[in-house]
């Protein structure tokens, strides 16, 4: 796992960590290749990490604004 840098915060870094591999399992589900049972079991884990993802995106976003309005 990758540190994290005082310019990326490990809040940031870990979502870009779920994106990646929200963007990953998009791409199977894209392929269509797969059998059924993986398929099924790859949109799972899309639905998850779309989940987390949006959560984690939520308090980042929080943040953000907390620290504008201490700016202003």
């Amino acid at each position: 796992m990758s540190q994290a840098s005082p310019e990326r915060p490990a809040d940031a870094a870990r979502f870009e960590e779920l994106l990646t591999k929200l963007e990953k399992t998009i791409a199977e589900l894209a392929g269509g290749a797969a059998p059924l049972e993986e398929l099924v079991a790859a949109h799972q884990r899309a639905l998850v990490l779309l989940a987390e993802a949006q959560s984690r995106l939520e308090e980042l976003k929080a943040r953000a604004d907390r620290i504008a309005r201490q700016l202003t």
